[in-house]
């Protein structure tokens, strides 16, 4: 009974000393076809398990692709576009409803191997305010298969405002899973001090910060986000092959030195408390990466330094999140 309590309230039972065993699915997905990529994580996942992984993460927006062609597709974003409109409506066609079809799915899959998965999602809203705006989600379900989190990016990133919305204050906190209490944040909102924080007050023993490709200045904020938070940190990069862009946008674009296969590279790593990485970054392949993580160094750890306790100063600061809903 006491094991039971502790797991529902912390993540976190008396067993915590065993090492936790977590997992990056770092694979491209189908681009723009959600099926198949559900498919694809399915199958995914179900490795994961199989090498006795507890938790299981994917990049942002894995369901089903990011919208590199924003970045390097010459006048993507000229008003009235005839060809990026065709783009945006197959990725509105191919983004998930939360709760939804393909969440059952993945929920399911959670239930029957036991394994807590995030996974980071195009997102429309099939009827009522907001059924005109797609958003950038991080979802995360239990072990349990219940839908534990939903977060929707807050403030997509430059050329992504052409696609996403702002989001909300849902999400903002970790939540209990079987490897310890889970939260994550998507891309840029790791510059975000106030998001930041409000992760941190939560106590999150295992952060998700997913991000397109983990470049070098993604690994700076990840790694800062782990001695920052006193957890161990999963950035988890994507895998976009040069022939994913579409097709009606394909030419002339212009790809950086080294893109010629890969527009979004991986750099995949796990990051301890200490800053040190658990596993080093991991580029331009698409691997399954497994680690062991030992939970108790973050209890080390947080004797040097709290930041939401005795590196707070609640006596000259103050610190208030709103629950708002983006719709």
């Amino acid at each position: 009974m006491y094991d039971l309590w502790m797991v529902e309230k912390t993540g976190r039972s008396r067993a915590d000393s065993k090492p936790v065993r977590v997992a990056i699915a770092q694979s491209a997905p189908i681009y723009l076809d959600k099926r198949a990529s559900l498919a694809k994580a399915l199958d995914l996942i179900q490795q994961a398990a199989k090498r006795d992984a507890r938790l299981v993460a994917f990049g942002e927006t894995w369901l089903a692709g990011y919208p590199a062609w924003l970045d390097v597709c010459p006048g993507a974003a000229l008003w009235e576009n005839s060809s990026t409109k065709d783009v945006f409506a197959r990725l509105r066609y191919n983004s998930l409803v939360v709760p939804g079809e393909e969440v059952n799915a993945l929920s399911e899959a959670a239930r029957d191997l036991k394994i807590a998965i995030v996974i980071g999602a195009n997102e429309r809203v099939d009827a009522g305010p907001g059924n005109g705006t797609l958003y950038n989600a991080l979802i995360t379900i239990s072990e349990d298969g219940r839908l534990a989190n939903h977060h929707r990016k807050l403030v997509p990133t430059y050329t992504e405002r052409l696609v996403w919305g702002n989001g909300d204050g849902r999400g903002l906190e970790a939540v209990p899973t079987s490897s310890g209490r889970v939260g994550g944040l998507i891309c840029w909102e790791h510059w975000m001090p106030l998001a930041r924080m409000a992760m941190h007050n939560s106590g999150e023993h295992i952060h998700v910060a997913i991000w397109p490709t983990v470049h070098e200045l993604h690994q700076l904020a990840s790694r800062h986000y782990a001695f920052e938070g006193r957890c161990f940190v999963l950035a988890v990069g994507l895998m976009m092959p040069a022939e994913d862009l579409p097709r009606e946008l394909r030419d002339g674009a212009k790809l950086r030195p080294g893109e010629s296969q890969w527009i979004e590279r991986g750099g995949s790593a796990i990051i301890g408390p200490d800053t040190r990485y658990v596993l080093d970054p991991v580029f331009d392949r698409e691997q399954l990466l497994v680690s062991d993580l030992d939970l108790t160094q973050i209890d080390r750890e947080k004797m040097t330094f709290d930041v939401s306790g005795h590196y707070a100063r609640p006596d000259l600061f103050r610190f208030e999140r709103k629950y708002t809903d983006a719709k």
